[in-house]
């Protein structure tokens, strides 16, 4: 078994056959089938399942996905920090759930440090990345909150994964909406008020991570529901179809694509406890150090 033919498997999953799986590889695919059905034969197991319709994974196949996914994660890690051409300049990576605090406290510590030469990462994803990246090594400290709805999944999570999490603030639950909505001057308003209005929800991929969701209200069962995986999109179905969003009331007036948000107080309550995490078996480097504490100067827990 070889790092090759790993990732081999994991792009024929993400593939709606073979063929197109050996487009993407560059290589041929009596070839690609030839290097699967070696590994196959090496571990004992069938991965793939091949019928006149095409392929799909097997149980077993499911079960070494998931295990092939962290080894290559791992090894790009390596070969990215030993192997590549820049693997003498100074390295720092976040993951993180969108909050301006964090992206504040990153940029708070390029300004400090300012390296000749760095490659510094910080990625804005979901909340099940932000924990996978902290556990995998690619990000030393990731940014996640949870509310009531949540808190449960989510600490289970960060336990098993050997985190630890240290909370920064709480927030109440505000909605988000456009100055000219109907209701954008009312001082608190109740999701019963708010019925006939689509919700725009920040897409966690599937129904599956549901409750990996990073607003409040993640049990409510909302009569009308829009799901989207970027932030401007959701401004603009905000705008455009007179709906709301739920969040912690953090609004930056720095940022132009929230002009024209305004953030009303929501009746129902689920406080959203935000904080940072980072493996418990591991020194944090200067860095990681350092971006601690500026996360800390934001603190009020």
């Amino acid at each position: 078994m070889n790092i090759s033919q790993i990732r081999y498997v994991l792009e024929i999953a993400n593939s709606s056959s073979m063929r197109q799986a050996a487009s993407r590889l560059f290589i041929s695919q009596p070839a690609l089938s030839a290097s699967v059905r070696e590994l196959e034969e090496e571990l004992g197991i069938l991965i793939f399942e091949r019928t006149n319709k095409g392929i799909s994974l097997t149980d077993e196949g499911r079960e070494f996905v998931t295990y092939a996914k962290k080894v290559v994660s791992q090894y790009e890690i390596m070969e990215d920090r030993y192997l590549s051409r820049d693997s003498d300049k100074e390295r720092f990576s976040v993951s993180a759930q969108h909050y301006n605090f964090a992206i504040r406290a990153f940029t708070a510590l390029i300004r400090k440090y300012d390296p000749e030469k760095y490659i510094f990462s910080f990625h804005e994803t979901r909340t099940r990345e932000v924990l996978f990246d902290v556990r995998t090594m690619k990000s030393e400290v990731g940014i996640i909150s949870f509310s009531g709805a949540n808190e449960g999944v989510i600490r289970k999570l960060i336990r098993e994964y050997g985190l630890e999490f240290t909370p920064l603030m709480q927030r109440e639950t505000y909605v988000y909406m456009w100055k000219d909505h109907e209701l954008a001057g009312r001082t608190e308003l109740s999701i019963e008020e708010l019925s006939e209005y689509p919700c725009v929800a920040f897409d966690q991929s599937d129904d599956s991570n549901f409750y990996l969701t990073e607003e409040a209200m993640a049990d409510y069962e909302f009569k009308k529901l829009i799901k989207s995986d970027d932030r401007a999109t959701t401004m603009e179905l905000i705008a455009e179809l007179h709906g709301y969003a739920i969040g912690s009331g953090m609004l930056s007036g720095d940022e132009a694509i929230l002009q024209g948000l305004v953030s009303v107080k929501l009746k129902e309550e689920d406080p959203l406890t935000i904080g940072y995490i980072k493996r418990t078996d591991s020194y944090l480097s200067p860095y990681g150090r350092d971006y601690v504490e500026e996360l800390l100067k934001y603190k009020e827990l």
